[in-house]
């Protein structure tokens, strides 16, 4: 396999997939971090682009000053995220600074890193982008059971969601696939630091290496045909909102609606 990319790699699903796809002899993994350095516990193949941080206006031009002279990827995955809760209250209410954190981090920085890497001739022929989404940033899924809050979150995944839809049509004519992903309820520190781990177990919530096992699996069997498509690789099981608003029966993987 030629080169692998790992948008925010350091921890949680980007370090799982860091670490599968490095243990392949034949595939080089390419990984990003906010810092100078890579963090201990990888694999020692993984090479790091450092000081690569997705708030900063020229996050793409970094990235791909790493990269210059490199072969076109294989494979661009983008996993970085940030998840603050918010809700409607006289209180606390939303947070603007965060808001624009988590809008910057989900669906604006994405647009620059691929635009920079496509200009750079980092995409060729059959580059697969994946762009890790969630479904709660489907507006059709969500319900009234559930209700409101989390504004920047659910809605910077949609935001992501129209990103992919339109990159895939920009990319089309170059045979790069952009495949938009939710990879599944997981056990981490960002569902843990904002209140989530009480739901982990009754929402079939998976640890970051099941859900990178399910997303390289995805990726393998990608093609032009799901290109611009949001899908749940895993399928509808930890989708809480999934069966009272779609019904009973789904399918796995499950194309999510809009």
């Amino acid at each position: 396999m030629a080169p692998v990319l790992i948008v925010g790699a350091t921890r949680g699903l980007g370090a799982s997939l860091a670490k599968q796809y490095a243990s392949r002899p034949s595939t080089t993994v390419y990984a990003t971090t906010r810092s100078g350095s890579g963090p201990e516990g990888f694999p020692d193949s993984v090479k790091w682009l450092s000081n690569i941080d997705l708030l900063k206006p020229d996050v793409g031009d970094k990235l791909t000053g790493q990269l210059r002279g490199q072969q076109p990827l294989d494979l661009v995955i983008i996993t970085a995220g940030r998840f603050t809760t918010e809700d409607f209250s006289a209180d606390k209410g939303p947070d603007w600074q965060e808001e624009v954190t988590m809008y910057t981090t989900s669906s604006i920085a994405p647009v620059f890193i691929v635009h920079r890497l496509a200009h750079a001739k980092l995409l060729g022929k059959g580059t697969k982008v994946l762009l890790v989404s969630s479904e709660s940033g489907s507006i059709t899924l969500r319900h009234e059971s559930e209700g409101g809050g989390n504004y920047a979150h659910h809605a910077s995944k949609s935001a992501l969601n129209m990103v992919g839809k339109l990159l895939s049509l920009d990319l089309k004519d170059k045979e790069v696939i952009v495949s938009i992903i939710h990879p599944g309820f997981m056990r981490t520190e960002m569902t843990k630091g904002v209140g989530f781990d009480k739901f982990w177990d009754d929402g079939g919530a998976v640890l970051p290496d099941e859900a990178a096992k399910s997303l390289v699996e995805w990726a393998e069997k990608l093609d032009m045909s799901k290109s611009g498509e949001y899908w749940a690789p895993r399928g509808p099981g930890d989708i809480g909102t999934a069966e009272p608003v779609l019904g009973t029966g789904l399918s796995t993987p499950l194309q999510l609606p809009w």
